[in-house]
């Protein structure tokens, strides 16, 4: 053990880990949208199931499996949950359906759903918020659009066209006066006014878009692209772009540490996350993941990377159960270290972390499930031995049926 370990009190209680139920997708290969028929329909609980966290936590027992995250809920989403996002006040979880008409929102933390809210005739992609939490913004690619949406009352205010193809990641600028769109087909980033709900330019940048990250400065923007694993920087103001790196994976997520000037970033070709300093220049893998890895959060205190990890493709495509289960893997971002692990359903994608640093929220996107998990405190995570860590793999890789004879 670490040598601060000593400071916990440990049990031996045994805690089962819960297997994922056998219960939808992007991927290298190129942009395909599952039907939701693809979606199977596996997991027999219908409402959620939800174990109350104790008041005060005196300690953190750590079972017998070294899993230091505790389940509290999961239930039953619509079809393909594509990502899932907490509201700036840490009450709600919005999801939005890939393969739905909308995005559903649960309260939290008993995850019972309080509404669905239809985005025309199209699924959503992408949910952020503003600061002060009255405003969403969905992305829908079918549409190229982006729904603003009133946060309290649930209700569409206003339909923002991004002029692009295949609009999916979103970012606020600081001000909150502007909105970037990532758009994976046109290769480009949409900048809206969202005072004239115009499009002021559209930015050509690398192929296949995806995560976005504008520095708290409002002067430049991070584009990460998934068809060459490249990273690139944008000058707002001169439209000057400079690629940080080229991999010739697949660069998913961005995300970042403004007080420690670091940028990490997921590359879902070679299962790993690499870290910037954009201070120094300089970059590293911080560490290696399971197979595709998906989205990646922070938790407040920065000290640990949370990344959703989608696991292997089925042999007739991605958007099919593959061999092995989903994961979320929790990472020291001082060491790279991966200190906790949990096993996830049938393609793990959408996480976040609630605001507060409590609650791990996470989807199976071909299971139409949403889990939601409560973090230890930092300085458990910090001294842990990283047991699970190096048990957890032997359960990935699901069980073979063998053909009655």
């Amino acid at each position: 053990m670490r040598a601060n370990a000593a400071v916990l009190l440990l049990t031996t209680a045994c805690i089962a880990l819960a297997v994922p139920g056998r219960s939808t997708a992007e991927t290298a290969a190129g942009p395909r949208l599952p039907g939701a028929a693809h979606a199977p329909n596996s997991v027999t609980a219908p409402t959620a199931s939800v174990v109350a966290p104790p008041a005060v936590l005196p300690s953190w027992p750590v079972p017998a499996s070294g899993q230091l995250h505790r389940k509290l809920a999961e239930t039953r989403t619509g079809p393909s949950p594509k990502q899932v996002a907490f509201t700036p006040d840490g009450t709600e979880l919005w999801v939005p359906l890939l393969g739905a008409v909308g995005v559903d929102v649960y309260r939290m933390p008993t995850l019972e759903r309080i509404a669905r809210i239809p985005l025309g005739t199209k699924g959503g992609v992408e949910v952020i918020f503003n600061r002060s939490g009255t405003r969403a913004y969905v992305s829908q690619m079918h549409t190229a659009t982006v729904y603003e949406i009133d946060r309290a009352a649930k209700r569409v205010l206003r339909i923002l066209p991004t002029k692009g193809t295949w609009t999916k990641v979103l970012e606020l600028s600081p001000d909150e006066l502007t909105l970037y769109a990532a758009n994976w087909v046109s290769n480009d980033i949409s900048v809206i006014d969202l005072a004239t709900a115009t499009v002021k330019a559209k930015i050509p940048t690398v192929r296949t878009p995806r995560g976005l990250v504008v520095m708290p400065s409002g002067t430049e923007l991070y584009v990460a692209g998934f068809e060459d694993g490249n990273v690139v920087r944008i000058d707002l103001a001169t439209g000057t772009q400079t690629e940080l790196i080229k991999t010739g994976g697949a660069m998913r997520h961005l995300t970042l540490d403004e007080s420690a000037n670091l940028l990490y970033a997921d590359d879902m070709g070679r299962d790993n996350v690499l870290a910037f300093d954009l201070a120094k220049g300089t970059k590293r893998v911080l560490s290696l993941t399971d197979s595709h890895p998906n989205t990646i959060a922070l938790n407040p205190s920065k000290r640990f990377l949370y990344v959703s990890n989608r696991g292997q493709n089925g042999g007739d495509g991605y958007y099919l159960p593959g061999p092995d289960w989903g994961s979320v893997l929790v990472i020291d971002t001082a060491t790279g270290v991966i200190v906790d692990a949990l096993i996830g359903g049938n393609q793990t994608t959408g996480l976040d972390v609630s605001p507060d640093g409590r609650y791990l929220a996470f989807t199976d996107f071909l299971d139409g499930r949403l889990q939601l998990y409560e973090i230890p405190p930092d300085p458990v995570l910090a001294t842990s031995t990283g047991l699970r860590a190096t048990t957890y793999k032997a359960e990935l890789l699901k069980v073979k049926k063998t053909k009655k004879k």
